[in-house]
């Protein structure tokens, strides 16, 4: 079987574009999968013309290893969002083919399942007004819908450090989310990276008595040692790693014990075969993996194809029941996600188990837009700058 085209396409949103890959064959089937690119989508569609008639047309795609190893390896560039989101589209699409050729679901030839289903956190929720009773009513209808854990970033533009009154807006917040959703439900409190370590290591303090399940990205993700002083005085799980995108890179970051979550997104660090490489690098660390995903449907599946069959996976991200749900309807098939009582089923049908709607695709081209989470009122999502 060869490779005989590429195909991507872009769905826009007022916050994200997601970008879809079709792939073809000599033997009629077709492979799919997805990412969404933090604002390099142009980038990332540059890349993807550049490297499909040096490296990918005329390939087999059941030689992942090999596709992955000569867009990596023969790359002097290196690896970077972009080229790992460009590296990611394809060793998925591959695997999707494998999947249908085999007429089996992709986890169960990466080793099969270890648990029945995937718990889910829900993210996207608290496009609202920062008052403490618009979260207050938010969260409530995250749990209404079912849902046992919610992740939430109440700290508005803060960058390095806050002026009390924001710090003492933002606790409140949470202090509001706990109250709405009760003692048994998870919050993960998101970070983005805002802070200093002092500052990092003083709200964390403050955030205890609401028990968040972690504290995500706490300082900027670039200097690894500065992440371990401020996790030795954090006396909350630690979580980050989406803005790596190597296991050379995550290799340094588990050494330094900076860690406690890791949140690899495999969309972004060249697929699902490495993402389970990663995962397994965390494991011997006795860390736990949940990727970062910020995609639509097709994303989804993947990472569920992937949380079957890591030992260590603990969790996963879901936006698409709250901002711009309609990206739902971007995909379809018998493995399409969704979340019920809180859990995901595990995935089923060949491949990654559902398809891309491309008319719905074409029918949201891609937006003219930049998500600044540095802006004020960014979490409202929906509204244009």
């Amino acid at each position: 079987m060869k490779i005989t085209n590429i195909t991507p396409m872009v769905l826009g949103t007022p916050w994200r574009n997601l970008t879809y890959l079709k792939m073809e064959t000599d033997e009629g089937l077709v492979g799919v999968s997805e990412c969404r690119n933090v604002s390099r989508t142009e980038a990332l569609l540059g890349y993807l013309e550049a490297v499909k008639h040096r490296w990918i047309i005329g390939h087999d795609p059941f030689n992942i290893e090999a596709i992955v190893k000569i867009m990596f390896h023969e790359d002097f560039a290196r690896v970077d969002d972009v080229a790992g989101s460009g590296i990611a589209l394809i060793e998925m699409a591959c695997w999707d083919i494998v999947g249908k050729a085999l007429n089996q679901p992709v986890y169960k030839l990466m080793g099969g399942a270890v648990r029945e289903k995937v718990k889910a956190y829900a993210n996207g929720w608290y496009t609202v007004e920062r008052k403490a009773e618009e979260f207050h009513k938010a969260a409530k209808k995250v749990t209404a819908k079912g849902y046992l854990a919610l992740k939430v970033d109440p700290f508005g533009s803060g960058f390095y450090e806050m002026e009390r009154k924001e710090k003492t807006l933002s606790i409140s917040l949470i202090e509001a989310i706990r109250d709405a959703v009760g003692p048994d439900v998870e919050i993960m409190v998101e970070m983005h990276g805002r802070f200093s370590p002092a500052t990092a290591i003083d709200i964390s303090r403050d955030l205890e008595p609401f028990r968040p399940s972690w504290v995500e990205e706490p300082i900027p993700p670039d200097n690894f040692e500065a992440m371990a002083k401020a996790a030795a005085k954090i006396h909350l799980p630690v979580a980050t790693g989406e803005r790596i995108h190597t296991r050379y890179e995550t290799r340094r970051l588990l050494e330094l014990g900076c860690i406690d979550v890791l949140q690899t997104d495999i969309t972004e660090s060249c697929g699902l075969l490495e993402g389970k490489k990663i995962a397994a690098m965390a494991d011997a660390y006795y860390v736990t993996f949940a990727p970062h995903n910020v995609g639509g449907p097709l994303s989804t599946a993947a990472c569920l194809q992937l949380a079957a069959c890591t030992t260590n996976f603990k969790i996963l991200e879901h936006f698409n029941d709250f901002v711009d749900s309609w990206v739902k309807e971007a995909a379809y098939g018998p493995g399409y996600p969704e979340v019920v009582d809180g859990y995901f089923s595990l995935p089923s049908g060949p491949g990654l188990g559902i398809t891309i709607n491309e008319d719905f695709i074409k029918e949201h081209p891609p937006a003219a837009q930049h998500f600044n989470l540095f802006r004020e009122d960014w979490h409202r999502r929906q509204q244009k700058p």
